[in-house]
């Protein structure tokens, strides 16, 4: 027993000064005190991971940096121009008066400067999460309808095969803007939708919807979960139309601009005008959809709603003629030209800061 446990202690030997404490090794690892770590301290580091690098390398990524300049260019846009969002509302529902600045008079002496933005807190809420899924969706789609068509001119078109025949499908007929404008409009609404319906009760009758709190808890004791989706099939109706026709003039134009003046891209001034004329347009084909969403939507607060977006038309031409489907137009050009303008300059502007280090890999 002696002689075992005289080779034990053979077999080890004490280290010391590491982290000022002593370290049993085996002996045959020959770590000594009398040879170099004596003279060298072994240092260990424990290295955590860097994360404010990764959250700037995440927010650079194209995806994330399109979709914070959307969300960023639409909280700016909204809240300039709360003042003509809240005439445009009261007028295209047939609230008050239909002049836009005895309305504007109206609005202040019954409620004040403050009347101007109301319903101003959910339309932020509203409209940062809008754009910025809207704005997403539409590069997003953009690349990859770009991208499948490249891929069927080299390869050849999708093919059906069934049985002996085959059918082929030429899509070189389709716009990638087109198709991811109508996408981009599409995503936005079924997102956001609940936020229009809440802005809309808190704009057009303060009285029964003073606070966002209570005008959910209304909606949601009289419609259920539901009622926060009122006019969800007009509302994606009346979109698509705008929505396919608004990216699709900006990025149609933008291009046949660059191109004609030899450049590669727009000025700030450029933009703001195209943007804006997009909009105008946009919103001059699509108008009297937006009048018979409106008159859904809200129906219920006057005690009468068209069972559907037909009857909505049908009910507005019969009480004020063909002239009643642009009712409010005035306002709403008011609104969306300099909204579009604006939205389309900050959009770019914020791209260009978050994505600076990837604009050769944009280009």
């Amino acid at each position: 027993m002696a002689a075992e446990s005289q080779s034990q202690k053979k077999s080890y030997c004490l280290v010391g000064d590491v982290y000022r404490g002593v370290m049993i090794v085996p002996k045959e690892l020959d770590l000594s005190p009398t040879k170099d770590l004596m003279h060298h301290q072994i240092n260990l580091q424990l290295k955590f991971p860097d994360v404010g690098r990764a959250f700037t390398n995440f927010t650079r990524t194209r995806e994330v940096g399109e979709f914070l300049s959307g969300a960023l260019a639409g909280a700016m846009t909204k809240a300039v121009l709360a003042p003509l969002e809240t005439i445009r509302t009261r007028m295209v529902v047939g609230v008050g008066s239909k002049n836009i600045g005895t309305s504007f008079i109206q609005v202040i002496e019954h409620q004040g400067w403050k009347g101007l933005w109301a319903g101003n807190t959910i339309n932020m809420l509203r409209i940062i999460p809008t754009q910025a899924i809207e704005l997403a969706t539409f590069e997003c789609v953009k690349r990859a309808m770009n991208s499948a068509q490249e891929k069927w001119i080299n390869t050849g078109n999708p093919k059906l095969q069934i049985g002996n025949a085959s059918m082929s499908f030429s899509l070189s007929w389709l716009s990638p803007v087109a198709v991811a404008g109508a996408a981009a409009g599409v995503a936005g609404t079924l997102a956001c939708h609940p936020l229009e319906v809440l802005k809309d009760r808190l704009t057009v009758n303060p009285e029964v919807y003073p606070s966002l709190r209570i005008a959910v808890h209304k909606i949601c004791k009289e419609g259920g979960i539901g009622g926060l989706y009122a006019g969800l099939g007009p509302t994606i109706i009346g979109m698509l139309p705008y929505s396919t026709c608004y990216y699709f003039m900006y990025e149609t134009i933008k291009k046949s601009y660059c191109q004609a003046q030899q450049k590669k891209s727009l000025s700030r001034a450029e933009m703001l005008l195209i943007g804006a004329f997009s909009g105008l347009t946009a919103s001059t084909i699509s108008y009297p959809l937006e009048v018979a969403r409106k008159r859904l939507m809200v129906g219920a607060l006057h005690g009468k709603c068209p069972p559907h977006m037909v009857a909505a038309l049908s009910e507005v031409i019969r009480d004020e003629g063909l002239l009643g489907l642009y009712r409010g137009w005035g306002a709403s050009c008011l609104k969306v030209m300099p909204s579009s303008g604006i939205t389309w300059m900050f959009y770019e502007a914020w791209k260009d800061i978050l994505l600076a280090d990837r604009r050769h890999v944009l280009q």
